[in-house]
């Protein structure tokens, strides 16, 4: 899961460590007077930090892919078909209350009865499968492979080098990020003893005239703060304890060579055993939150007063566990993509991915029978702002650069603001291995327990693809999965502006030069498109 976890950290801390209807028209370009000077969190208001990805380019100058527009204009009260969308992920909270009304339902099997009613090797599998059991965290793949010991494994070199940089990467980020917690914790000792009172105000804190050396450092502390959307000390300690506990998870977990997370009993490099974890969906872990989130972006319940809009609404979520807090297993997700293929799901999301798979044949084996039983594959492109053409990200769809498969899509992650910076800087890219770009950053949707938070990654922009799949396919079921992607493809906004590229200001490009089809996903053109396509 290391191309999708993100470090829960404000720009504040960032910058601390880092240095600071068919008869419509298909909009084919943006127009020209849109702004494009660079985002600023106060350019958006609270209504559209929480729905910018369903914007509408034109009317909004937001990137987003022009959902509204779509139900308002195309879809209206039209009743489509219910259409099955697969979520491989970590656990879904599906009492959520902004999801607990399109979950799947496996009506074929009689639920806690501890028997395979419906014959598809899989025990009580009411709302999807569980592939990992009551395990959550693991190593990444490549600490696996070092841990092993199997020197002749050809990525056995490769993945020594990557262990031996990210393990000082991660030590080196602990120590800084401690420090940074050291330096909050003084400046609100200081502070709270300045004013008499732990709940000062931003207005207090600018009023302080002292010169006094410990308490000007505490202000100069806390404005800086302020200044980069953090409310309070008190915030701040929350979100680099946050912070904390991510990093102690990758030095305690995903990078401990003598950590054992597989729960299961199975053999994961044997295949021979398919049926293994239980049919428990739902989260294992506090902060297991990750799946929630994604099955929120594509179907979160519509207009019902809470949260936010999924995408698409006609859409149930099929459950399946096998991402866990490290790099998934190729067995798991071999195997899941197999069972959503084999219980009804015409659409799998896939946001996750890493750069070492020793079994990738085998998730290539089931990518090919997802598109040979016509179902549409959508995966997140991952956020190492790097270039998959030439540096390896799985589960791919292609075997030496010929694809093996016409309905997998792959998505980059766009920011909410058009112009250079329209790309996200995590975001991976690749002229051909990327198809399309689709908001990722800054993405407002639920978490457990009832909860919604904003998050970014390549996580967020397959979802809502996975959702404009969802909507063409409810409401034009008759068109294949091959032709869903391709009018996903086509009908995308062609970009000429030049951006950004993995967020490093010296490579400007175009979207031609990072992605296969050069467009940013467009759910209002694709439906029109759709529409078009199915007369």
């Amino acid at each position: 899961m290391k191309t999708i976890k993100t470090l829960a950290t404000s720009t504040f801390f960032a910058l601390l460590i880092f240095g600071c209807g068919s008869t419509a028209d298909i909009l084919s370009t943006p127009p020209e007077n849109i702004d494009t000077s660079p985002l600023k969190v106060s350019d958006l208001t609270e209504a559209e930090k929480h729905n910018w990805g369903h914007l509408d380019l034109v009317k909004d100058t937001i990137p987003g892919m022009s959902v509204d527009k779509a139900y308002a204009e195309v879809i209206k009260n039209r009743k489509g078909k219910k259409v099955i969308v697969a979520v491989i992920d970590s656990g879904i909270d599906i009492d959520h209350e902004d999801l607990n009304d399109v979950i799947w339902t496996n009506t074929k099997e009689k639920p806690n009865n501890g028997k395979d009613d419906d014959k598809n090797g899989y025990i009580d599998d009411i709302h999807g499968w569980n592939f990992l059991g009551d395990g959550y965290d693991e190593q990444l793949e490549y600490v696996r492979i070092l841990a092993s010991g199997d020197s002749k494994n050809p990525d056995f070199a490769r993945a020594q080098t990557e262990y031996e940089s990210s393990y000082q990467t991660w030590v080196g980020r602990k120590t800084q990020y401690d420090q940074i917690y050291q330096q909050i914790v003084t400046a609100n000792d200081v502070l709270t003893k300045h004013f008499g009172k732990k709940d000062y105000t931003k207005k207090e804190v600018n009023a302080i005239k002292s010169t006094e050396e410990s308490l000007s450092q505490a202000k100069q502390v806390a404005q800086f703060m302020y200044s980069n959307g953090v409310d309070s000390m008190t915030a701040a300690k929350e979100e680099i304890n946050g912070a904390l506990e991510g990093i102690n998870e990758r030095l305690n977990f995903n990078l401990n060579k003598t950590f054992k997370g597989r729960l299961t009993g199975d053999n994961p490099n044997d295949m021979s055993n398919k049926f293994y974890g239980n049919g428990n969906v739902k989260p294992v872990k506090k902060g297991e939150s990750h799946g929630t989130h994604v099955a929120g972006i594509i179907a979160a319940e519509r207009n019902n007063g809470k949260g936010a809009n999924g995408v698409a609404n006609n859409v149930e979520i099929m459950s399946i566990r096998a991402v866990p807090n490290g790099d998934e297993y190729d067995k798991d997700v071999a195997l899941a993509i197999r069972y959503a293929v084999d219980n009804g799901a015409s659409i799998i999301n896939g946001s996750f991915g890493k750069s070492f798979s020793p079994h990738s044949d085998w998730v290539r084996d089931a990518i090919t029978y997802a598109a040979k039983k016509d179902v549409v594959f959508v995966h997140a492109a991952g956020n190492d702002s790097s270039n998959v053409d030439t540096t390896p990200n799985f589960p791919d769809d292609n075997v030496n650069g010929k694809e093996i498969s016409d309905t997998y899509i792959r998505v980059g992650a766009l920011a909410p603001k058009y112009g250079s910076n329209m790309i996200a800087g995590f975001s991976n890219y690749g002229k051909n291995n990327v198809d399309v770009f689709a908001p990722g950053a800054q993405i407002y949707s639920s978490f457990p327990n009832n909860n919604y938070k904003t998050i970014g990654g390549t996580s967020m922009a397959a979802p809502a693809v996975a959702g404009v799949a969802a909507l063409i396919r409810s409401y034009y079921p008759k068109l294949s999965a091959a032709k869903v992607k391709q009018i996903i493809m086509d009908s995308g906004l062609a970009i000429k502006t030049k951006v950004v590229v993995g967020g490093d200001t010296s490579n400007i490009q175009t979207l031609s030069d990072i992605s296969k089809s050069a467009k940013i996903v467009n759910a209002y053109n694709a439906l029109i498109m759709a529409g078009q396509m199915s007369k």
